[in-house]
């Protein structure tokens, strides 16, 4: 069987341990066994930082906090957590800006997936105008 290869945005981590509020094309790729999910290191700090300002409210079974973030992702999930290097941020440095999109996270992640060829699963509305610059983004609405 061929594995298929799939970035995460922060916010697709969020609502697993949140909420299960996914499509159903979503559901079956974070399901499949032969999904190799992957984690930008800038979803992880943007993780740990909605942890550490008590930005979020995770579900009762899932005890986690800023330190054990890399074990909860990569143990307990089995997802890899890629970091982010020279040829993302040349990619970042490339990127078309929007008016009204101008947070950096979401920026380097979608740069960081254009630069590897891999889709990008996100549920955020403003991550579909980067289709026409490279992002194989799948929306989960």
């Amino acid at each position: 069987m061929k594995q298929e290869i799939y970035y995460i945005d922060t916010n697709v981590l969020v609502q697993m341990l949140t909420e299960h509020d996914f499509t159903s094309q979503v559901r079956d790729i974070l399901d499949y066994n032969n999904s190799i999910i992957f984690v930008s290191s800038e979803c992880v700090k943007e993780f740990i930082a909605l942890i550490q300002f008590d930005n979020i409210k995770l579900r009762k079974d899932v005890k986690i906090t800023s330190l054990d973030i890399f074990d909860f992702i990569e143990k307990e999930l089995g997802y890899e957590v890629r970091y982010i290097n020279r040829g993302h941020i040349q990619q970042l440095a490339k990127l078309v800006t929007f008016d009204k999109h101008t947070d950096p996270s979401d920026r380097l992640i979608i740069a960081q997936a254009i630069a590897e060829g891999i889709p990008l699963i996100s549920s955020d509305e403003r991550f579909p105008k980067y289709k026409k610059y490279g992002l194989d983004l799948i929306y989960n609405r």
